[in-house]
């Protein structure tokens, strides 16, 4: 799983993803903190996140074990909107 900011959507006219109502987030890669990496990745939004919001993102083949998207061609899914983040019980990230 990783951290990243929503900085936008992605629109595509005709996908074979087949899930109804399907929303696709441009996510750019953070660190705890949420400073930014330029290293991107699109996520289906499976949690309703809102631009500059931090986010959990599960990639790869875990992506495709929720009962959305089983079987699914997906490789990233937005799982969570982060709170806060403590690191070494020190408050690094708060939304």
């Amino acid at each position: 799983m990783i951290l990243g900011k929503v900085v936008g959507t992605v629109v595509s006219s005709t996908t074979r993803i087949d899930v109804r109502g399907a929303v696709f987030l441009l996510i750019e890669k953070c660190n705890q903190s949420g400073e930014v990496r330029n290293d991107y990745v699109v996520a289906l939004d499976m949690v309703g996140a809102g631009k500059d919001e931090m986010v959990m993102v599960s990639e790869g083949s875990t992506a495709r074990e929720t009962p959305l998207t089983v079987g699914r061609p997906l490789d990233a899914i937005v799982v969570g909107i982060v709170d806060s983040i403590d690191e070494n019980e020190q408050l690094v990230y708060r939304k």
